[in-house]
């Protein structure tokens, strides 16, 4: 775990959990987990899900920030607000991707980190 960027008593385990747990209480569709340690230096979990429009996935996104707030963590930063096409919520050690399902599909972050991989692509709903 990086401790620069997250608060020390916050592991990036406990991170997940209010990560996931705000994913399911706005009701994200097809949430999806991938380990990218080894693989780069920025995270060591991406969480990819969608929203069923711009307001939900700009909601979406809010709630992961509150979440993550009460669980000790202030998002380093938050990118695609304004259209709420794709907002991309920065944790440190977790980075949450929230998009519309046609801009998933067209950027296909799943194929783009698990290339290669085998079982490093996880179910949220599986790993819960």
């Amino acid at each position: 775990m990086s401790t620069a960027r997250t608060n020390k008593a916050v592991t990036t385990a406990t991170l997940r959990k209010s990560v996931i747990d705000a994913l399911e209480e706005l009701k994200a569709k097809d949430v999806r987990e991938i380990d990218v340690r080894g693989k780069t230096s920025i995270a060591d979990l991406l969480v990819i899900a969608s929203g069923t429009s711009a307001r939900h996935v700009k909601s979406i996104a809010d709630e992961v920030g509150k979440f993550a707030k009460k669980a000790g963590v202030m998002p380093l930063g938050v990118e695609g607000e304004q259209e709420g096409e794709w907002v991309l919520v920065d944790l440190g050690d977790v980075i949450v991707h929230v998009m519309l399902p046609r801009i998933r599909e067209f950027y296909g972050l799943e194929r783009l980190w698990t290339v290669g991989d085998h079982g490093h692509e996880i179910d949220a709903a599986q790993a819960s």
